[in-house]
């Protein structure tokens, strides 16, 4: 995952707010994670054409902090693909003060599984 500029589709875009904050006024890391976790399941669902379910995060790494009034901006590429799972590289930048300079903030590789309507894995289709 490169440091200069950003790896994969732009697939989510949302501004760090007052709320999402921790007492010395930086946004929560679980609240990043939780638009990588969207920005994940939008690409996989697509992927897989259907219901996804995050089964694994790994190799996370926070890499800068979130500030108020950033725009985070989720990035996704799908990597390996098997029977019923995927990996998406995932990668969040802050757009800092809204229309500053742009820094990766953290990355991340998410597997996500295709599953049925009852939540049972199925196959990912192939990509034509």
């Amino acid at each position: 995952m490169s440091d200069d500029k950003p790896t994969g589709e732009l697939t989510l875009r949302t501004m760090a707010m007052p709320a999402d904050t921790n007492a010395s006024g930086d946004i929560f890391g679980g609240w990043v994670l939780s638009q990588m976790d969207l920005a994940g399941g939008i690409a996989s669902g697509q992927r897989a054409e259907g219901r996804v379910v995050t089964i694994a995060v790994d190799k996370m790494k926070f890499i800068r902090p979130v500030h108020v009034g950033d725009v985070l901006c989720v990035y996704t590429s799908v990597g390996r693909v098997g029977t019923s799972s995927m990996e998406i590289k995932i990668e969040a930048w802050a757009l800092r003060h809204r229309y500053g300079h742009r820094e990766k903030v953290t990355e991340a590789i998410f597997t996500m599984v295709a599953v049925d309507d009852s939540g049972k894995p199925r196959p990912v289709p192939t990509q034509h």
